[in-house]
Order: C-alpha cells, then sequence, then structure tokens
C-alpha cells in the first residue's frame, strides 16, 4: 500500500472539501481544482501550502481525477460521502456521518486541510462547474511559465 495519495488518502482529503462545503456538493471537476488549491494554496496567494511544489507542477491534476475517483468510492462504502445527479452530472457531498468522522481526526495534516479547505471554497467560491477548465488552465499557464523562466535563454548570434 502506498502511503502518499492512496485511496485512503485521497478521500480523506475530498471528505474535508466535502465537509467543508456541505450540504452543497462539488462535482469532480470541482473536486480536482480544490484539491490542487487546498494542498498548493501557498502558489495561489493564499495561506501556506500543505504539499511541497514539485517539479511535474500540473502533472499532478492529470493523476489527480482517477485518484480522487478511488478516494470517493472509499467515501461512499464507507458512508461517508453520497453520490447525486445534477443538471450537469454527478455530485457529491458529505454524508450526514461525513463531518462528524472528520472531527474524530486529530492530527495536525488534517486540522491544516481543513483550514485550506475553508479558505479554497471562499476564495474560489465562483467557480462553476462549466467554468473549472479555466482555473486548471491558469495553473498550468503558472507552472509554463514558471518553468520557462528557469530556463536558459540562448544569446543570438547575428555574427
Amino acid at each position: 500500500m502506498r502511503a502518499l495519495n492512496s485511496p485512503l488518502e485521497v478521500g480523506v482529503r475530498a471528505l474535508v472539501l466535502l465537509a467543508a462545503s456541505f450540504p452543497r456538493p462539488l462535482d469532480l471537476a470541482q473536486l480536482v481544482y480544490l484539491d490542487y488549491a487546498m494542498l498548493h494554496s501557498g502558489t495561489m496567494d493564499g495561506p501556506p501550502s500543505v504539499h511541497p511544489s514539485l517539479p511535474a507542477g500540473p502533472g499532478e491534476l492529470a493523476m489527480k481525477r482517477h485518484l480522487l475517483e478511488q478516494g470517493l468510492v472509499v467515501l461512499m462504502r464507507a458512508g461517508l460521502a453520497d453520490v447525486q445527479t445534477n443538471d450537469s452530472g454527478l455530485a457529491y457531498r458529505a454524508s450526514e456521518e461525513g463531518p462528524g468522522f472528520l472531527d474524530l481526526l486529530e492530527a495536525p495534516y488534517v486540522a491544516a486541510l481543513r483550514e485550506r479547505a475553508q479558505w479554497a471554497l471562499a476564495f474560489h467560491s465562483g467557480a462553476a462547474p462549466a467554468d473549472s477548465r479555466s482555473p486548471m488552465d491558469d495553473i498550468t499557464r503558472q507552472w509554463m511559465n514558471t518553468f520557462d523562466s528557469r530556463l536558459p535563454r540562448l544569446e543570438d548570434d547575428d555574427d
């Protein structure tokens, strides 16, 4: 079993987001973006990041969707989250037991996640499901600019 990004860890992170938005459901695209914002808040002009920035940058976004799907299955099997349908597809919300379960977890990591989840939801509350691609494009653009600025510039030889 892997310790980082296991279905259990990602499920707990998803539950933190779902509990913070309770009773409002979130779709998978919103969860992907908000999970990234929660973990890397420092790169988004928020509180210090919970996870360090990695050279792979937004490549993390590509894997995050699949990992979140696995984490949501863990939550639903445990009765901590529910899935529902709406006009745009499937949406997830914490069950009545979800927030209470989080209250039992005393790890500093979970406390930091809960704080960042509140920030991410407040700061990005206008992100509707239809707009979820735009914030992720912004993350990718920011990473590309950072990567590009680290590359050495070749001098033009006009000789």
